[in-house]
């Protein structure tokens, strides 16, 4: 019996096993979601647990690492839901973005707020595919993948998360 049977069969080795190998690709999945560490380490505990008490619903004929990925996805979503906190998008990106040459660091902070806030406004939705498409620039499928839509509703949600975006910014006098 392989190691994905033997998890299904509920074997505690093979959980571990599985854990021991899959554990930092599904933190540094949480992280790209959620843009916090701390909040990522809380996930990833709570996601292994879900996936232990659920081992007779995983169908071992299926890549374990993306329906781990999936329930990632589906608790940092739940995270961006109920903790209605601001994303935390790092500075070396906003730092990226095109502005003037001879702006101030003011306008510099002002304009990084306003994409936080920006960000933070948007649906839980297209908050994950905006995070993952525009900031961590993940391909269309690992996204749909991820968070089990198709490549058509991925490339959808990040219209409109741009477009969202844009016009938010807009309102505050930052144009994208």
């Amino acid at each position: 019996m392989d190691l994905l049977q033997r998890f299904a069969s509920g074997e505690v080795d093979a959980f571990e096993e599985l854990f021991r190998t899959h554990q930092r690709d599904v933190y540094n999945w949480i992280v790209c979601l959620t843009r916090d560490p701390g909040v990522a380490e809380d996930l990833l505990l709570e996601t292994f647990w879900r996936i232990f008490r659920a081992h007779a619903r995983f169908d071992s004929r299926r890549s374990f690492g993306a329906w781990a990925r999936r329930i990632a996805t589906n608790l940092s979503m739940e995270h961006f839901r109920t903790a209605g906190r601001e994303v935390n998008v790092s500075e070396a990106v906003l730092d990226a973005q095109p502005g003037p040459l001879n702006a101030d660091s003011a306008e510099r902070r002002e304009a990084r707020q306003a994409i936080r806030r920006a960000f933070a406004q948007l649906p839980s939705k297209l908050k994950a595919v905006a995070l993952l498409a525009l900031i961590e620039e993940k391909s269309y499928g690992d996204i749909a993948s991820a968070l089990g839509i198709s490549l058509s509703t991925v490339k959808s949600r990040e219209f409109r998360a741009v477009q969202r975006l844009r016009s938010k910014l807009k309102k505050v006098g930052i144009e994208p």
